[in-house]
């Protein structure tokens, strides 16, 4: 009998003292935007109540990681300060320890300043969407903390990421920046076992190109590293079906189920119940290759 499907490469991964398995099932990562205008939940999410009730759910749910940001990252999105930010996120961590929750804590940063506070506010994960391109200094946090390091391609910035989004060879080009940014990371003292690399869909990339990252994951599995695939309710979703961000849900389980039949050892969700059903379901498949 032959399959169209792989086994999945196992990692155990280093996140400031917890040593966590990935690949015998899939992670799922839930989002938590405290920001006014990300483009899925802008402003859902700003109140301490919002905050407490979003944080439960997800726990609810079956998270097994939740990653908190303040900054948008949109395309076109205008960048805040490190003290703006770090308002935004900081009755994120007073939640997470007034509701005794154990979850590994991820901060979506690019700034040093927010992401110490952060770490010093018990997150164990740095989720760099420029893969060290705007702060290098993310790398000497890791390597100090022993906190993982997610490292995420983008082309440019969030401001002008989709003004044009084309390249030589999309697949070659993602992968030799990601192992370049690998570097980076090692050169500061980052080891292996803290990294997860993650292609950046929706990052400055067509709608064509997210679809060709996702089918061919198993390239960027040739770095060795754990792969995190991010594609809940990506704008690449709706171009291609013509949907609005509230009626991605299907979509983005479909993207995701993708991701994880070729490789991804996690994936980041808003949408955390049916998430993590898909992921089960896809794992199950997995399973079947012995």
């Amino acid at each position: 009998m032959t399959t169209a499907f792989r086994a999945r490469p196992r990692f155990e991964l280093l996140a400031r003292g917890r040593r966590i398995e990935l690949g015998a099932r899939t992670i799922v990562m839930g989002i938590l935007n405290c920001t006014p205008d990300s483009f899925s939940d802008g402003g859902a999410f700003v109140s301490p109540d919002g905050i407490q009730e979003r944080l439960s759910k997800m726990a609810a749910d079956g998270a097994d990681w939740i990653d908190i940001g303040g900054e948008s990252t949109r395309p076109g999105a205008a960048p805040v300060s490190a003290e703006e930010e770090w308002r935004r996120v900081a009755p994120a961590f007073r939640a997470v320890s007034e509701l005794g929750l154990s979850h590994p804590i991820s901060i979506d940063t690019t700034k040093p300043l927010v992401a110490a506070r952060a770490l010093e506010a018990g997150a164990a994960i740095i989720n760099d969407v420029s893969a060290l391109s705007f702060a290098p200094e993310l790398a000497d946090l890791a390597a100090e903390t022993d906190a993982a390091l997610i490292l995420m391609h983008m082309k440019g910035e969030p401001r002008t990421m989709q003004n044009d989004p084309n390249y030589g060879d999309l697949l070659a080009d993602v992968r030799t920046a990601l192992a370049h940014s690998v570097t980076v990371a090692e050169s500061h003292g980052v080891a292996p076992n803290q990294i997860i690399l993650d292609p950046g869909i929706g990052f400055g990339k067509t709608a064509e190109g997210n679809l060709d990252l996702i089918a061919q994951l198993p390239a960027l599995a040739e770095l060795d590293l754990p792969i995190l695939v991010g594609a809940s309710r990506k704008s690449f979703l709706g171009k291609l079906f013509d949907l609005p961000v509230d009626q991605r849900g299907e979509a983005s389980a479909a993207a995701h189920v993708g991701a994880i039949l070729a490789g991804a050892q996690l994936i980041r969700v808003h949408d955390v119940k049916e998430s993590v059903r898909t992921a089960q379901v896809a794992d199950a498949l997995l399973a079947r290759l012995g």
